[in-house]
């Protein structure tokens, strides 16, 4: 079948791009394999209006009001390729199907690459976190820890302070100088340069260090590398180098470097949160559909 504009990821970017064409009454599909990069998280928060409302809550309502226009039709399905079959042609691949539109937007999101300590992978989006803006309110000016994984940690660690009493713990991943020392006195943040072993505890995370010390934590926060999906790469599109992993370039109306392709959320932006995501979505939705009008 051939539709308007396919949509490959089915979150707040998809959904929120998917809402604009529907109003415009354009023939949409949204392909997505229902792996959330919040899904770890039991409360998102930010999102006027849904503050500490559950990622799942506001998805599923979406794809409720989603559903009350004739023009847009949702598949649980992975994306496995993407390609322009034609001057104003491009078709993805499912595992089981084949689709073509005349509009491609990318709102697959990306992967997080977690510090291989063990115990972080079963505490991601529960006990440590990525963005203070979305839950370090929650910890109630408690004591925080920092996972560092690099220079970049500082980011965080300067960032932090305002949420509660901080320490950076470095793991041996990097050494701050001088400069940065200072910085960190400034605003109060404690340095822990023992190594760490392993993160425990139930509903607060615990640090266990290699000289057999524990510290308690309210929450820790990381910064993770990110992995975006094969898909820009296979048509083509313009990477560009973000501070935790590449993104896909685009303009001000969200199209990438292929005409005809748009892309949002995650996978288009250097840092991203739920309201981000919703607005780039916004964008791309609009600029595909302005796209199919003034060539």
């Amino acid at each position: 079948m051939q539709y308007d504009v396919i949509i490959a990821g089915g979150s707040f970017a998809g959904l929120a791009a998917a809402l604009q064409l529907a109003r415009a009454r354009r023939k949409v599909v949204v392909i997505d394999a229902g792996q959330r990069r919040n899904r770890f998280a039991s409360t998102s928060h930010g999102f006027l209006s849904r503050d500490g409302a559950t990622p799942g809550q506001i998805i599923a309502e979406a794809r409720i009001q989603l559903g009350r226009y004739a023009t847009v039709e949702i598949l649980e399905a992975m994306v496995l390729k993407a390609r322009r079959t034609g001057q104003e042609e491009f078709t993805v691949t499912t595992p089981d199907a084949t689709f073509t539109a005349r509009r491609l937007i990318l709102a697959g999101g990306v992967q997080d690459i977690l510090p291989e300590i063990p115990g972080v992978m079963e505490r991601w989006g529960k006990s440590i976190f990525h963005c203070p803006y979305c839950h370090g309110y929650e910890l109630n000016q408690g004591e925080i820890g920092i996972l560092a994984t690099g220079a970049l940690s500082m980011h965080q660690a300067m960032l932090l302070p305002d949420w509660g009493t901080t320490t950076l713990l470095l793991n041996g991943s990097f050494i701050p100088d001088a400069a940065q020392l200072a910085e960190l006195a400034e605003r109060g943040v404690t340095i822990e340069d023992r190594l760490i072993t392993r993160i425990s505890g139930a509903s607060q995370p615990v640090v266990e260090l290699a000289d057999g010390e524990s510290l308690a934590f309210s929450g820790l926060f990381t910064m993770s590398r990110t992995l975006a999906g094969p898909l820009a790469g296979q048509l083509g599109c313009e990477l560009k180098d973000g501070p935790m992993g590449k993104f896909v370039g685009v303009d001000e109306f969200q199209q990438t470097s292929i005409p005809g392709v748009f892309a949002c959320g995650d996978v288009a932006r250097a840092a991203g949160s739920v309201t981000l995501a919703v607005a780039d979505g916004a964008m791309a939705g609009v600029g595909a559909h302005r796209s199919l009008i003034f060539r």
